[in-house]
């Protein structure tokens, strides 16, 4: 299965990792060194990756990312296997990893997703969320 090269996509990190990244001048997840690549999502992957990996953990952010300004290689594949010992359900869905540091200039928008825990969301928010296809 093949995708758009357009199509936007994302990465969920903390405010403090985007933060460094800009002081560096390129985003590294610590993926990047264990794994090979960086994590990232569709948009209608993020909220369920969200949900699944980021529940609890404060000042997250969504990094919006034009697949297009990538440098490095951008690839749809399976999920890679977890860390932990918890089996992950079969799926035939592809996530896009990046395979390379993500350029600063790839990154298009940064959405607070701190407020998602569970209380209100506030409705500019919820628009840029909407304008990417993240939620309806």
């Amino acid at each position: 299965m093949t995708f758009p090269p357009d199509s936007t996509i994302f990465h969920i990190c903390t405010r403090r990792a985007i933060d460094d990244a800009r002081a560096h001048g390129e985003y590294r997840a610590a993926s990047l060194d264990s794994e090979g690549f960086i994590h990232l999502s569709r948009a209608h992957q993020v909220m369920p990756t969200a949900r699944a990996y980021f529940g609890g953990v404060p000042d997250l952010v969504l990094l919006v990312i034009d697949p297009t300004l990538l440098t490095a290689r951008l690839v749809y594949e399976a999920p890679a296997p977890l860390v932990s010992d918890t089996p992950k359900p079969a799926s035939d869905e592809l996530y896009p990893h990046c395979y390379g540091a993500i350029d600063l200039a790839a990154i298009v928008d940064v959405i607070d997703l701190a407020p998602l825990d569970g209380n209100a969301v506030p409705a500019d928010t919820i628009a840029m969320l909407r304008q990417y296809g993240v939620c309806s």
